[in-house]
């Protein structure tokens, strides 16, 4: 028997259990789509968390003030106190003390409501100094940023995020125009470009004004020298363990603590922030491949029980093919052709119903699926793969019946 008509023999015992091949085919499909989906989560997950990271600027070094040290020895911020201040920014800008930064941009920051006319908006009002721009690496749309003159004279003046105008202008033309933030009347000057959202802090809905207008006009109270953050931009990515070492010695300095354990603020690398949110993402991946995995193997099982039904169903066609000639590799192939297609058949199913539910569940879950060519086509082959292991033994055991055993069958 060629391995055409090996084929056609296979497709037509096939087509008469429709009904259970159908079941049979189910488990599998449903496993490769649950592993093509699996794996596109975890790979969309790591490229939204880099992309968020990237979008707060590159090279960086992000201090913050307090500390804290989980059991696996890592440190956080808890971003509350008031142990950062700007004294500490400019101290870290001295070439003297941090010769491996290029850049330094202390943040006082706080949640405010903005006004325009009769239209209120509540965003985070962020204030800083004109180094802000290219250490965090944005840019203006339309417009300018404020200058070292606004700085120094405290002007009334505001950058806003492109979200931020949005809601409170439209379409309107908003260089120009006046908002008011609690109380305090600014003058927009200009709108950043769009940078999307990093963590749970939306870039683009946020109100810039000088640090000096932010701590004497607009926050004020008795923290005036206070800042909430120093971002820190290293020479180069080869520079950032020695901006870090640097960053830290000065402040322990400043604040005069001698051991570092004992640090009252924090810093963090962009590089940790990756390392560690893939970590974890990658340990959320494994699971729920394993559990898809737990369903391949469900659907193999089936496979191996279907095509154990059809031995026994077609027994006597077996004694009569084995009666005029048919040597047991000849049986063996044509069982585990018919395994393999329904192994095949469940892969590229679910294939196709992995990459249909990677368009839909971005839209459901608010999150990135990224459908790797490479995983549809590793599943679909572990599929084939699947139907063929599973069919071995029901292929085996039908090509050693016993011709006149199987012909006397009923």
């Amino acid at each position: 028997m060629t391995w055409t008509e090996t084929l056609r023999t296979g497709w037509s015992a096939i087509r008469t259990h429709v009904m259970r091949s159908t079941l049979t085919v189910l488990g599998i499909l449903i496993g490769i789509a649950a592993v093509i989906l699996t794996v596109g989560l975890g790979l969309g997950t790591q490229k939204d968390v880099s992309d968020q990271i990237s979008a707060l600027g590159s090279n960086l070094l992000i201090v913050r003030p307090g500390s804290s040290t989980d059991s696996s020895g890592m440190r956080g911020g808890f971003g509350t106190g008031t142990t950062l201040t700007r004294a500490d920014a400019e101290a870290l800008a001295s070439d003297v003390n941090a010769p491996d930064v290029a850049g330094v941009a202390a943040e006082k920051s706080s949640g405010a409501s903005v006004e325009a006319g009769d239209t209120n908006w509540t965003t985070q009002v962020v204030g800083t100094t004109t180094s802000w721009l290219d250490v965090r690496g944005r840019e203006v749309a339309s417009g300018e940023f404020f200058t070292a003159a606004d700085e120094e004279s405290g002007a009334a003046v505001v950058v806003l995020g492109p979200e931020t105008a949005t809601e409170l202008f439209g379409t309107t033309r908003v260089v120009g125009q006046t908002v008011t933030v609690d109380g305090t009347d600014l003058q927009v000057v200009g709108v950043l470009a769009a940078a999307g959202a990093s963590g749970d802090s939306d870039l683009d809905d946020v109100a810039v004004v000088p640090m000096s207008t932010a701590a004497d006009t607009l926050f004020g109270g008795t923290d005036r020298n206070a800042v909430s953050t120093i971002y820190l931009q290293a020479e180069s990515s080869d520079a950032l363990g020695a901006a870090y070492q640097e960053a830290q010695q000065t402040l322990l300095a400043l604040h005069g603590i001698t051991d570092a354990d004992s640090a009252d603020f924090t810093i963090n690398s962009q590089d940790a922030l990756v390392s560690t949110a893939t970590a974890v993402y990658r340990t959320l991946t494994v699971l729920l491949t394993g559990i898809a995995a737990l369903s391949l193997l469900v659907g193999g099982i089936g496979v191996m029980n279907i095509m154990l039904v059809s031995v026994t169903e077609r027994t006597r066609e077996i004694g009569l093919r084995k009666a005029l000639g048919a040597p047991p590799w000849a049986i063996r192939r044509q069982f585990l052709v018919e395994a393999g297609v329904l192994g095949l058949g469940g892969g590229v199913l679910g294939a196709v119903l992995g990459i249909v539910g990677a368009r839909v569940l971005p839209g459901l879950l608010d999150t990135s699926v990224v459908v790797s060519g490479a995983a549809v086509a590793g599943s679909i082959v572990v599929a084939l793969a699947i139907g063929l292991v599973f069919g071995v033994y029901p292929a085996t055991r039908a090509a050693r019946l016993a011709p006149i055993d199987a012909l006397r069958a009923e």
